[in-house]
């Protein structure tokens, strides 16, 4: 599992659009980069939701927003038009990222085990360090949180 200090694990994925977004190329800024299981579910959309609230302040504080999941592209611009997101969303379709930070677990649902995504937040520095992790989110207060946690950093 991934400790704060860690240098975070460099990845390369598509977009929304299928650009692809590459954490080397953010390099001198600060990442959000946060791991949900679905596009269109109720936990993932409020979240979603939360962070493009928000992001005129984390682009305030020089931050971007990434959020991650299995979904392909084409799912993830659904869900970017019909919520109106300003955020982008990356997709790791082979679950690659996923398993890089440790957020590809075994889950258990009404007795039933599966392989998913574990909703979690990593706070990556301009220098490519992790400086913050939240794992097994809870959605509410939780991007809130997390821009508190980012402020503090910096000041």
């Amino acid at each position: 599992m991934l400790k704060i200090g860690d240098k975070a694990p460099e990845f390369c994925l598509p977009n929304q659009d299928e650009v692809e977004v590459c954490l080397r190329d953010l390099s001198g800024k600060w990442v959000v980069l946060y791991f949900y299981p679905k596009d269109n579910t109720p936990g993932c959309t409020t979240e979603a939701c939360d962070f493009t609230n928000l992001l005129p302040e984390f682009e305030g504080l020089d931050a971007v927003v990434l959020g991650v999941s299995p979904d392909s592209p084409k799912k993830h611009r659904n869900f970017i038009e019909k919520k109106s997101l300003k955020i982008t969303l990356l997709s790791d379709e082979e679950k690659e990222v996923c398993q890089k930070y440790g957020v590809w677990q075994l889950k258990k649902m009404c007795g039933r085990e599966y392989m998913g995504v574990v909703r979690s937040t990593f706070l990556i520095s301009p220098e490519g360090t992790i400086e913050a992790i939240w794992e097994k989110v809870r959605v509410k207060g939780h991007v809130e949180a997390v821009k508190e946690k980012l402020k503090e950093i910096r000041s």
